[in-house]
C-alpha cells in the first residue's frame, strides 16, 4: 500500500504545509485550509497537501488529537498518513508553508535554489495580529487544550494567507 497523495496537475496553485512530523499541525493545517479553498470556491485552483520534516511517523494517521479537535469544530480530517518531505517537490509547488524555525532552516537547507527558498514561508507570517509569536508551537508534548489553541492560531493564519494569495489565483470560469 502507498501513502503517496499526489498533487492534482490542473491545480494552478500548489501548497504544501510541513511541520515535524505530519501528524499535528500540518495536517490541522492542510484539513483546515483546504476546507476555506472549498468554501471559497478555490478547490480547483488551489492544491493543498502536507508532509513533515522528519520521518519517525510516515505512513501513521494524524494524532487522535489532532482528529479530535478538528472533528470538535466540524472538520472532515480523513485519512491522512504521515509522510516526509521530499526536496524534489520543491519544482511542483508554489508555496510551502512552515510552523516553526526550525523547520524553516531544514527546509531552506534542502532548497536546491534561491527561489526555492523563497517558497519557504512562516505559517502566521501571514496573519499581521500573529505574525510576531513567530513560531505555531508543537501541541504533541501537551494537553487537548493546547491542540485547540495550536486549532485556533492555524485557521486565522490559514484565512489571511488564503486572502492574501486569492488575488493571484485565476478561476475558470465555464
Amino acid at each position: 500500500m502507498s501513502f503517496d497523495r499526489t498533487l492534482h496537475e490542473s491545480a494552478l496553485f500548489r501548497i504544501c504545509f510541513v511541520c515535524t512530523g505530519n501528524i499535528c499541525r500540518s495536517p490541522m493545517a492542510e484539513v483546515v485550509f483546504r476546507h476555506l479553498v472549498a468554501r471559497q470556491g478555490y478547490d480547483s485552483a488551489i492544491s493543498v497537501m502536507s508532509a513533515g520534516t522528519g520521518d519517525w511517523h510516515v505512513g501513521e494517521n494524524a494524532d487522535d488529537r489532532t482528529v479530535t479537535a478538528l472533528t470538535a469544530r466540524g472538520y472532515v480530517s480523513g485519512d491522512h498518513r504521515a509522510r516526509q518531505f521530499d526536496p524534489d517537490w520543491f519544482d511542483s509547488l508554489d508555496l510551502v508553508v512552515v510552523f516553526d524555525r526550525s523547520q524553516d532552516r531544514i527546509l531552506k537547507a534542502w532548497a536546491g535554489s534561491e527561489s526555492d527558498r523563497g517558497k519557504v514561508q512562516m505559517l502566521l507570517g501571514f496573519d499581521k495580529a500573529q505574525a510576531p509569536r513567530v513560531d505555531v508551537p508543537d501541541p504533541y508534548y501537551a494537553d487537548a487544550a493546547m491542540f485547540d489553541s495550536v486549532l485556533n492560531m492555524i485557521e486565522r493564519a490559514s484565512s489571511a494567507l488564503l486572502d492574501q494569495i486569492k488575488p493571484g489565483i485565476r478561476l475558470e470560469t465555464p
